[in-house]
C-alpha cells in the first residue's frame, strides 16, 4: 500500500523546514533522520512501518514533538510524524472516548466540557496525548484519578511487522501493559487510545502563596504538614522560580518559593472546604503575595501553565523520584535556583503527582519510584546561553541525585546518563520491557530509548 502523506527525504528542498517543525522545543539536537513521513491516516502509519522494515530503517515516532530531550529526532532511519492524526470520538452515555495520538490535552478537555466530562490530561495544554499516555501521564486531578494511563482501556497499535492490533487487559495484555508506561521506548505505533472518562468537576478553586526564597525551609515544613491533611482531590505543589513581573517589575527580580493547591470539587463549597488545610497559613504575614480559595477553570489553568512553558523558547528538563522528604530536598534545590542563569527557569515539586493510592498504578509499565518527586526546568531564549543553562540543569541534578530513587521517563533527560531510561522503572518492570521488546520487535524496527551521544 502506498503512503498518501508527504514523504520528505534528507536532501529534499522541504527537508530543513520539515525537520525544524518536528520538535516544539527551540533547542533542537543535531540529529537527522533519512526520511520523514507525515502520515495522514492509520493506513499511512502501517505502510510506513512496512517500508521501513523492508529497507532496514529504524523508526522513531512524533506526535507534537514535545519531548524535552528530543527523542523523536534520531540520526538515520525514518521519523513518522503523526501530527495530522488528532481526532476524537466521545460517547457521553458510556463515559468513554477514542482519541488519536496528536490530539492535545487542552483540545480534549475542551471537547469533553460540553458533555460534562473530564479526563486527567496533562498540565501543559499543547502536549499531545500519545507521548503523554504512553509515558504514564501526570496530569490534572491525578490525586483522585491516578496517572492518565490508568484510564486507558485499549490501544490500537501498528506493530513492527506493519500489522494493526488492538490490545487491552483481555486481548494481547503484554502489549497493553507496555503501552501504559514504556514511553519513547514503546515498540509499536499507538494510533488510537480508548479511554475512560469522568464527571467534570462542578467547581475548581485554588490557593497560592508566594514567599521570598530565603523562607524556603519554614515554607516547606508548613506546606508539607498542610499537604498531609489535603484530600485526594487537591493537587498541591511547591515551585521555586523567579518572581513574576507583576510582583517585582524591576530587574533583577528576586527568587521566590510558591505554594499552590488546586481543588477539583463537586460544588464551590466542596472545593473551598478541600483547600481548608492551606487557608490558615502561619507564615501568611511573610508572603509577598497570596490568593485564597479563588475560583478558576480549566482554560484559566491552561493559560497559567502556558506562562510557565512559553513557546519558541529553548528548554531542558530532568526529573527525580526520591524517598527523601521535601524538607531536606527543597533547601538544596533553592540553592540551585538562586544560581540559575535564566530567570525563566524553575523547579517544580508536586506532592504525590501520581496519587497517594499506589493501587491506581498497578499492572502497567509506568513506575512510581519514590515518595517525593521534582523536576527542574531550564528555560532560556538565546542560543549563546545553551551551555550555561544545560550545565545548570546537570549541576542541579548532581546536587540531589544521591537522594534519588529513579526518574520519570516522560521528562527525564535521557542524554544525561546511559542509566536514565533503566532507572525510570523498577528492576522487574525494566526486565519485562526488555523481554517484550525482543518478542514484539526482534529485528529492532523501532528505536529504543535515547542515550547520550558517543564522544
Amino acid at each position: 500500500m502506498a503512503i498518501e502523506g508527504e514523504v520528505v527525504r534528507r536532501g529534499d528542498a522541504a527537508y530543513e523546514s520539515t525537520w525544524e517543525a518536528m520538535l516544539w522545543n527551540g533547542l533542537k539536537p543535531q540529529r537527522f533522520p533519512d526520511l520523514i513521513v507525515r502520515a495522514t491516516s492509520e493506513a499511512d502509519v502501517a505502510a510506513a512501518v512496512r517500508l521501513a522494515r523492508s529497507q532496514g530503517l529504524r523508526v522513531a515516532i512524533r506526535a507534537h514533538g514535545h519531548s524535552w530531550c528530543g527523542s523523536p529526532l534520531r540520526d538515520g532511519g525514518m521519523l513518522i510524524d503523526l501530527s495530522a492524526l488528532n481526532g476524537c470520538r466521545i460517547d457521553a452515555a458510556s463515559r468513554t472516548a477514542t482519541v488519536q495520538p496528536a490530539l492535545s490535552g487542552s483540545e480534549f478537555v475542551s471537547a469533553l466540557a460540553p458533555h460534562g466530562l473530564a479526563f486527567p490530561a496533562g498540565h501543559c495544554g499543547s502536549v499531545a496525548l500519545s507521548g503523554y499516555l504512553l509515558s504514564g501521564g501526570l496530569g490534572w486531578n491525578g490525586g483522585t484519578l491516578g496517572p492518565a494511563c490508568a484510564s486507558v482501556e485499549a490501544v490500537e497499535v501498528v506493530t513492527a511487522d506493519g500489522e494493526v492490533v488492538t490490545c487491552s487487559q483481555d486481548k494481547d495484555p503484554d502489549l497493553f501493559w507496555a503501552a501504559r508506561g514504556a514511553g519513547p521506548g514503546f515498540f509499536g505505533v499507538a494510533t488510537r487510545f480508548h479511554v475512560r472518562l469522568y464527571e467534570l468537576p462542578a467547581a475548581i478553586a485554588g490557593t497560592t502563596y508566594t514567599f521570598p526564597l530565603a523562607d524556603v525551609e519554614a515554607v516547606t515544613r508548613w506546606a508539607t504538614e498542610a499537604a498531609e491533611r489535603l484530600p485526594a482531590n487537591v493537587e498541591a505543589a511547591l515551585t521555586l522560580a523567579t518572581a513574576s513581573p507583576a510582583l517585582a517589575p524591576d530587574s533583577p527580580r528576586p527568587k521566590v518559593v510558591c505554594v499552590a493547591g488546586t481543588a477539583f470539587g463537586a460544588s464551590p463549597d466542596d472545593a473551598r472546604r478541600s483547600l481548608e488545610p492551606l487557608r490558615d497559613c502561619p507564615l501568611a504575614d511573610r508572603a509577598l503575595d497570596s490568593a485564597v480559595d479563588q475560583p478558576t477553570t480549566f482554560p484559566a489553568l491552561y493559560n497559567a501553565s502556558d506562562a510557565f512553558w512559553p513557546s519558541a523558547h529553548r528548554n531542558a528538563v530532568d526529573t527525580l523520584w526520591s524517598d527523601t522528604p521535601f524538607t531536606t530536598l527543597l533547601p538544596k534545590l533553592a540553592a540551585s535556583i538562586a544560581e540559575a542563569p535564566s530567570d525563566k527557569s524553575l523547579i517544580l515539586a508536586p506532592f504525590w503527582p501520581a496519587s497517594r493510592d499506589r493501587g491506581l498504578s498497578r499492572d502497567m509499565a509506568f513506575s512510581v519510584l519514590g515518595e517525593t518527586y521534582f523536576a527542574p526546568f531550564a528555560i532560556w531564549d538565546d542560543p549563546a546561553d545553551d551551555d550555561a543553562n544545560t550545565r545548570w540543569l546537570r549541576d542541579t541534578m548532581h546536587a540531589v541525585e544521591p537522594h534519588g530513587t529513579g526518574h520519570y521517563i516522560a521528562e527525564a533527560d535521557l542524554t544525561a546518563d546511559p542509566s536514565r531510561a533503566q532507572r525510570s522503572y523498577t528492576p522487574a518492570v525494566w526486565r519485562r520491557l526488555q523481554a517484550l521488546k525482543a518478542a514484539y520487535d526482534p529485528e529492532g524496527v523501532f528505536h529504543t530509548y535515547l542515550t547520550p551521544a558517543t564522544p
